[in-house]
């Protein structure tokens, strides 16, 4: 058997998707589809670029199984799927190989890294697949398919809007107790909710997934609890108009309600913990969740005197500052704790400003940190802000003397450079 007749193929593993639609909707080349069963993969499309692994929280896209070419797993095969097919032997390869012996088909793929290495450089790709080297050890998928425990209860324990009343944008800060439920969580990481009911055709709604808001040690130090950061969505991508099922039921939750979490999720987006490491936070929106607990545990690691040094440095990009989450207390945070830096782009009468605007602003502060290998950058906001964000860290870097092709190969290849889009 040849090494030309063997396909390397890209599959997603449908017990442990949680059908977030990350990876569908970060796929370039229309390879990711799905229906009401299973997310799946067409190998006539995939290129194995990668650019989904990033996004992926549960793990499930980074499957692979080797397949005789002539006879790749088809969409049908993968719709139908309960659990991925195990590997097949040597034996059986060279089997399979032989029955589709003379049928054409595509050659092995490429190796991975020589694929990144040899694609384009969109952020995503830059996006570091491990954590920093510093970061604490991460627990996932505790609660999910593959556990013995499909999913957790909580307690609503509190539910704060903070977004000012009269802007669009209704954001809530949610507080989930877990009693004496394990459910361990580090800055970065995520969970997923199961909304009550079922949809229009009568099946249990899928997971949806939310960041984190609060630190390790929970909302409230010393309890076992978390927060996340919700917004209540009221219309589509389009703009039509459309209530999200799961935002819209947190939003609502009164505290003594319950929710129904999986999780957590994520092993690379997490906060480096050695001392004189320096954080620099790109975010808009409710991406301001993952950089509200890195914040709030470096503040309360400085409290109490048990980290000392490195700096953490925030760019938040929303509309206007009534539709900025968090802005309040943003304003009084420490100036020895945090550089905070807002960006607004709707406000009547000024002109408009995003993240990226602000990074040009601040480009020698920023600079200096970028040359130390004590920074890691993590972007967390809607998908539309990456390429901004990197032409202008490309422009930062460009006007400091700063080799940024080389910069960022670095820090992916160190876990520092992170991005978590939607």
């Amino acid at each position: 058997m040849t090494e030309t007749a063997l396909l390397r193929q890209h599959l997603i593993d449908p017990e442990i998707c949680i059908r977030c639609n990350s990876c569908e909707a970060q796929c370039s080349t229309g390879a990711i589809t799905h229906d009401s069963n299973n997310y799946v993969i067409d190998s006539a499309r995939c290129t194995a670029c990668l650019d989904c692994l990033p996004v992926c929280p549960t793990g499930a896209i980074d499957s692979w199984r080797m397949v005789p070419a002539a006879r790749a797993f088809s969409l049908d095969d993968q719709l139908g799927w309960s659990e991925i097919p195990p590997e097949l032997t040597a034996g059986q390869l060279e089997l399979v190989a032989g029955e589709a012996a003379g049928e054409p088909g595509p050659s092995a793929l490429p190796d991975a890294e020589q694929t990144v290495a040899a694609a384009a450089e969109p952020a995503t790709r830059l996006s570091a697949h491990v954590p920093p080297w510093s970061a604490a050890h991460p627990y996932t998928n505790l609660y999910g398919p593959r556990s013995a425990q499909p999913w957790i209860e909580a307690n609503v324990v509190g539910n704060a809007r903070v977004t000012q009343k009269g802007s669009d944008y209704d954001t809530h800060h949610i507080v989930l107790d877990f009693g004496t439920m394990p459910f361990p969580v580090l800055e970065g990481q995520s969970l997923g909710i199961i909304p009550p009911g079922t949809d229009a055709a009568g099946r249990p709604h899928h997971v949806r997934q939310y960041s984190i808001a609060s630190a390790r040690n929970g909302e409230r130090p010393g309890f076992n609890n978390l927060s996340l950061t919700v917004k209540r969505v009221l219309e589509d991508r389009q703009g039509r108009p459309m209530r999200g099922v799961a935002s819209n039921f947190l939003c609502d939750a009164k505290v003594g309600d319950t929710v129904r979490v999986t999780g957590p999720f994520g092993a690379t987006f997490l906060m480096p913990n050695h001392p004189g490491s320096n954080i620099v936070m790109i975010c808009t929106g409710t991406g301001s969740a993952p950089m509200r607990a890195m914040t709030e545990w470096r503040r309360r690691q400085s409290q109490s005197g048990s980290f000392v040094g490195g700096k953490l440095m925030l760019f938040f990009g929303a509309r206007t500052p009534e539709e900025l989450p968090y802005f309040g207390p943003l304003r009084n945070l420490p100036r020895d704790l945090i550089d905070v830096n807002l960006a607004f782009s709707r406000v009547p009468g000024q002109p408009r400003r995003y993240v990226q605007d602000v990074l040009r602003e601040r480009a020698a502060d920023l600079a200096a940190l970028l040359r130390s290998k004590d920074t890691s950058i993590f972007v967390c906001g809607l998908q539309g802000m990456e390429d901004g964000v990197l032409a202008a860290l490309r422009d930062v870097c460009a006007d400091n003397g700063i080799d940024w092709a080389a910069l960022g190969s670095e820090m992916k290849a160190q876990g520092r450079l992170h991005f978590e889009t939607y």
